[in-house]
């Protein structure tokens, strides 16, 4: 945990507007963003435009909030990794009592503001979510087990809900779908990750599944989860949520995940530790597959909600016949 009391070497310069919006993790809140605004424009009913717009800048608060947070307690293993150790606080240009403040005044910001602009429970629900973040995964989950991105990864996954709470006031099997893929999604998203850069977290004593359990496990149940996540992206199909777009979207994207995975699993990706100083997505040959799955997991994720926006936020929703809900319209 950040030592919030250490002030050495942090007289360099003074903080700059950029190391606070780096606190926010700004890549992590833009997906936040999206895919809470995907949710709240994919449940029934309909948000007035400027109290819509002010819930979604709310809830890019909070999910700045809890970036804030985040670093401030993991500064000291952020320190230790590659891919973290220029962030603000372990680069010292940012003291830790600085991000906290800073993490605890908008928790309290977006919650009151969503308060207002939309209803008690998406705020309240945006409070636990923060709190799970900082609290559960960061706090409890991250450095004690390999499960830590499977149980955490719900934090990722809330964000589609509370838009949807702030459509409706509540939630429903479809916002609960919605939850259900991004949770699913999270760890071969992540162990793709963790598999090549293996080291980097071993150095910082984070128990990534390659880590404890090994590559080649890793590699299984990376596979596993990509059938699991597949099949959970169908199901908005069948619910009445997903139209002719989102299901020929699914199809396509949902067939190059599992060939992905599938490459992972036949491949030897984390057996060699590498280099923990290695450039996010520069490999080594044996590694390429579990590159090329988290890079794609990206924008698996994107396509998959954007065909969402695209059928309820402009429009071009089509039935399909099978559909045998349509809580969604």
């Amino acid at each position: 945990m950040t030592d919030i009391g250490n002030t050495e070497a942090y007289e360099i310069r003074p903080a700059l507007p950029a190391d606070f919006i780096a606190l926010l993790k700004p890549r992590v809140m833009s997906l936040v963003v999206f895919t809470a605004l995907v949710g709240m424009l994919a449940a029934p009913g309909s948000v007035d435009p400027v109290l819509g717009i002010i819930s979604i800048f709310a809830i890019a608060l909070g999910a700045g909030a809890a970036g804030a947070l985040n670093m401030w307690y993991d500064a000291d293993i952020d320190a230790k990794m590659s891919r973290t150790a220029k962030r603000p606080i372990p680069a010292k240009r940012l003291h830790a009592k600085d991000a906290l403040a800073f993490g605890m005044f908008l928790s309290l910001i977006s919650v009151m503001m969503l308060a207002a602009s939309a209803n008690y429970f998406a705020a309240g629900f945006l409070a636990f979510t923060i709190f799970f973040y900082v609290v559960i995964y960061s706090m409890g989950l991250k450095r004690r087990t390999p499960q830590n991105i499977v149980i955490g990864g719900a934090a990722g996954a809330f964000p589609p809900m509370i838009g949807w709470a702030v459509a409706t006031g509540g939630v429903d099997i479809n916002a609960f779908i919605l939850f259900a893929i991004i949770m699913l999604w999270t760890p071969p998203h992540f162990w793709a990750l963790a598999l090549y850069k293996r080291s980097d977290y071993a150095s910082a004593g984070i128990p990534m599944m390659p880590v404890v359990k090994g590559a080649k496990s890793t590699r299984l149940q990376i596979f596993i989860y990509a059938i699991l996540l597949t099949a959970t992206v169908s199901l908005p199909v069948f619910t009445g949520l997903g139209g002719v777009v989102y299901a020929i979207t699914a199809i396509i994207s949902g067939a190059m995940f599992l060939l992905l995975s599938y490459r992972v699993l036949s491949s030897r990706a984390g057996d060699d530790p590498g280099d923990a100083k290695a450039d996010l997505y520069a490999v080594k040959r044996g590694d390429k597959a579990a590159r090329n799955l988290f890079a794609f997991s990206i924008i698996y994720l994107f396509v998959i909600f954007a065909a969402l926006l695209v059928e309820h936020g402009f429009g071009a929703y089509v039935s399909l016949p099978f559909a045998i809900f349509q809580g969604a319209l």
